[in-house]
């Protein structure tokens, strides 16, 4: 995963933090601590005469910026998307013109608020990090924050023992034509994800998670919302986390402390009319089938048996979900708490997506963001979405 060029981008995404006093000075100190184990992330991407991309340990550190906002988080809703008193540019953080930020691995910015509040902005390569990898060294930098003398996961790199995949093409990615996209918000609680889940179990005698519902009844609503051809086939694609199927090569297992890319792109098609048409048992009956294959699918992958199995089509008839609500990043402890929420800072309309976040206590069950249809679309979508809820 860390060869696909694609990756190669800085994911953005704010956490909200009820107090925390002198939170940037604190947070400062505990981040360049951290850095002398997480060493590579304070160095920089470069490529290699072969193409490669590699990390070139120079030591120069992190970009890290101290903000303030004259006003509480109270007054910006503490945040929720979408933003409308502060931008995206306000919160994140940004180095000089004279950098090249496609070379950077992280950057981080934290804002205090007049009540006492703060806001973490993160800017991190993906070509370094998966999910649960920056929730690792975030996770670091908060228990040195709170005042422990070393992290209690010590980070392995371990990448150069991890079995190498057929080489990806080189060079950029395609170029794509944006759609309009719009952004939406949608919480679902947990006794209406509790409800299908149980309406499964009766069906099939078998349990599915959170992540087989929502990701089956988006896919199913946007299948209906965008309307093409019954016959055109429309796709699905999630990231499976694949660390514990190399147990064997990152020791020790149950500490982990790898903390870079290590998931198998899965892709579900099927004829437009099937996911329409199929009861949303039957389409989150198709998620968990795919998951069962992953094993085998990427034991064959990473000796070469296949190539690039599970291509995932770019396109409008194509959808992305993503799962930020279990990899960590919510779990992040500078000394005051638990964040009160986060969420990506994505606007791209490339593709499609939907990721799944936690709501804001004391709310229980998922925050969906979403961008994946057009204004016209949108009111038909989300009455579709709020079903689940009936």
């Amino acid at each position: 995963m860390d060869r696909h060029p694609a990756l190669r981008v800085l994911i953005t995404s704010i956490f909200v933090y009820r107090h925390g006093e002198e939170a940037a000075k604190v947070i400062k100190d505990a981040l360049s601590k951290a850095l002398d184990r997480y060493y590579p992330v304070a160095g920089r991407i470069v490529e290699a005469e072969n193409g490669e991309v590699e990390i070139g340990c120079t030591g120069e550190g992190v970009w890290f910026v101290e903000a303030t906002a004259n006003c509480s988080l109270e007054d910006v809703n503490y945040l929720q998307l979408p933003l409308l008193q502060l931008s995206q540019e306000d919160l994140l953080p940004f180095a000089p013109p004279k950098v090249d930020e496609k070379d950077l691995v992280f950057l981080m910015q934290v804002t205090r608020f007049n009540c006492g509040g703060f806001v973490v902005g993160l800017r991190s390569c993906h070509t370094m990090f998966d999910g649960v990898g920056q929730a690792q060294f975030l996770k670091a930098v908060g228990e040195i924050a709170r005042g422990l003398a070393r992290p209690t996961v010590e980070p392995i790199w371990c990448r150069d023992a991890i079995p190498t995949p057929p080489k990806l093409p080189q060079g950029p990615p395609p170029a794509l034509a944006p759609f309009s996209f719009e952004t939406s918000v949608l919480d679902i609680a947990s006794e209406d994800i509790n409800r299908i889940k149980n309406l499964f179990l009766q069906e099939t005698g078998q349990r599915c998670s959170t992540f087989d519902i929502i990701t089956a009844k988006t896919w199913q609503c946007r299948t209906r919302a965008i309307g093409i051809d019954p016959r055109e086939h429309v796709h699905i694609g999630f990231a499976v986390n694949t660390r514990h199927l190399l147990h064997h090569v990152l020791l020790p297992p149950q500490q982990g402390g790898y903390y870079g890319n290590c998931v198998y792109n899965m892709t579900v098609s099927a004829p437009s009319e099937t996911i329409a048409c199929a009861s949303l048992v039957q389409v989150a009956r198709l998620i968990r089938e795919a998951k069962k294959r992953v094993p085998a699918e990427f034991s064959q992958w990473m000796t070469g048996e296949i190539r690039q199995s599970n291509k995932l089509p770019l396109g409008y008839g194509t959808l992305t979900v993503l799962d930020w609500s279990r990899v960590g990043l919510f779990e992040v402890d500078y000394g005051w708490g638990e964040p009160l929420h986060g969420a990506p800072l994505v606007d791209t309309n490339f593709i499609a997506w939907c990721i799944l976040l936690k709501p804001l206590p004391p709310k229980e069950g998922v925050r969906l963001i979403m961008r994946c249809v057009e204004r016209e679309k949108l009111a038909g979508f989300n009455d579709q979405m709020i079903s689940l809820a009936s």
